[in-house]
């Protein structure tokens, strides 16, 4: 019969058990065609759907920013 300790990792120094024995392996990407056409789309439609949520908030409550304003 084995005992637990043969199948759990431990680190180098003491006995103590690892609670992270795998490490991500990192990847590198350096596919960048499109990235910046992308993002700049992204942040305009972003700041559209906030002037529309401003207007909407302007016109339900009448405060420009409601409980600040």
């Amino acid at each position: 019969m084995t005992s637990s300790t043969e199948t759990q990792i431990t680190t180098e120094s003491g006995n103590r058990q690892n609670i992270f024995p795998l490490e991500a392996q990192p990847q590198l990407v350096e596919n960048y065609d499109g990235y910046i056409e992308d993002a700049e789309k992204a942040n305009g439609r972003w700041a559209m759907i906030g002037f529309i949520a401003l207007l909407g908030a302007y016109i339900t409550t009448g405060q420009i920013i409601p409980g600040i304003f």
